[in-house]
């Protein structure tokens, strides 16, 4: 499936699925864009008759990356992110459930359920088109390497050498078990990981260690934080991404952690947030991005929305009204607030 969302000055582009998924960005310059769209396209139904011809699965798609720039750094702070992705769309297939589909489209439960609140996650009507919301604002970061966001669920790994961000949909700590806002570093990266089982369910399992395999939680890869026991691994129930189910750690779908364990090194900066707003630039215009405060850190999140927005700059050209609505709606996505012209 190919989609297209446009912007002043670009056409946006995102291909499924194919071994690597990526999203490219095509200024619109001179009359030259149809030309390099047409080279693109013939470029991509070759992918998409390679793909079919060896058999990919959809779980087999890499999570897409962004073309993506920091912005300049100011005195009084730091300017607001750029928004990447777009809105994808999908037809709805008998039998597929909203968890399966986020999985194309490398999303977590948690982005389907806020953006379709009507829609039965286990029995979408098929044959239906629904939204994908493969839209985002990245986290604002210090180190520019490893930025995780609780409560959007996502993990951001930046390549500021390439301008390029790559983002994962991520399973997050149960109630009682809260994963921790913290800046640590990678110290352990490990292959088909044993896992020390609690002993709170050692009765369960029946066992202290839990080998390699399609029974052990931890997947196969495994990546150590320095501090308190947490880490990033994949997992062996992957409808777990997008949900509030572990002890602590963070949770990537299977073929995601495969492919982010080659991302990261030893003594690489994570830096993990807590941040329900953000607020990003699309050319001149002004996006909000707001999710539930799973944590209930902000008596009032409209409040920080306002604070957010002045730290960033922007509020001599937002409307207030869709700042609310936004607020309101809470649907994970970057929603337009400027002005009207």
């Amino acid at each position: 499936m190919c989609q297209k969302e446009g912007y002043p000055g670009s056409v946006g582009i995102r291909i499924f699925p194919v071994s690597h998924c990526f999203a490219i960005n095509v200024p619109v310059l001179h009359g030259l864009a149809c030309i390099e769209m047409k080279r693109f396209l013939s470029v991509f139904l070759t992918i998409l008759f390679l793909s079919a011809i060896i058999g990919l699965s959809p779980y087999d798609i890499e999570a897409a990356a962004y073309p993506f720039s920091f912005p300049p750094e100011t005195v009084d702070g730091e300017k607001p992110m750029p928004v990447i992705g777009f809105i994808d769309s999908h037809l709805v297939e008998e039998g597929q459930t909203l968890l399966q589909i986020a999985r194309i489209y490398g999303l977590g439960y948690n982005q389907m359920a806020l953006y379709h609140p009507e829609i039965d996650p286990w029995l979408p009507e098929a044959g239906m088109v629904i939204d994908i919301p493969s839209k985002w604002i990245p986290p604002p970061t210090r180190h520019r390497a490893v930025v995780v966001n609780i409560p959007e669920m996502r993990l951001y790994r930046f390549f500021e050498e390439h301008h390029m961000v790559r983002t994962y949909p991520i399973g997050i700590g149960r109630e009682g078990f809260n994963t921790p806002v913290m800046e640590t570093r990678v110290v352990a990266k490990i292959e088909n990981p044993s896992w020390t089982v609690p002993p709170s369910a050692w009765e369960k399992y029946g066992r202290k260690v839990m080998p390699p395999g399609p029974e052990n939680p931890l997947g196969d890869y495994w990546i150590g934080l320095a501090a308190n026991n947490i880490g990033i691994h994949g997992t062996n129930f992957p409808w777990g991404v997008g949900r509030r189910v572990s002890h602590g750690c963070i949770r990537l779908y299977p073929e995601h952690a495969a492919q982010f364990y080659h991302e990261v090194d030893r003594g690489m900066i994570v830096e993990i947030l807590y941040e329900p707003v953000k607020v990003g630039v699309r050319g001149d215009l002004v996006f909000l991005e707001a999710h539930p405060d799973i944590y209930e850190l902000f008596p009032d999140l409209e409040t920080h929305a306002w604070t957010v927005i002045n730290g960033a700059g922007v509020a001599d050209i937002v409307d207030p009204l869709k700042v609310r609505q936004c607020i309101d709606a809470r649907k994970g996505v970057p929603t337009l607030i400027s002005r009207d012209p």
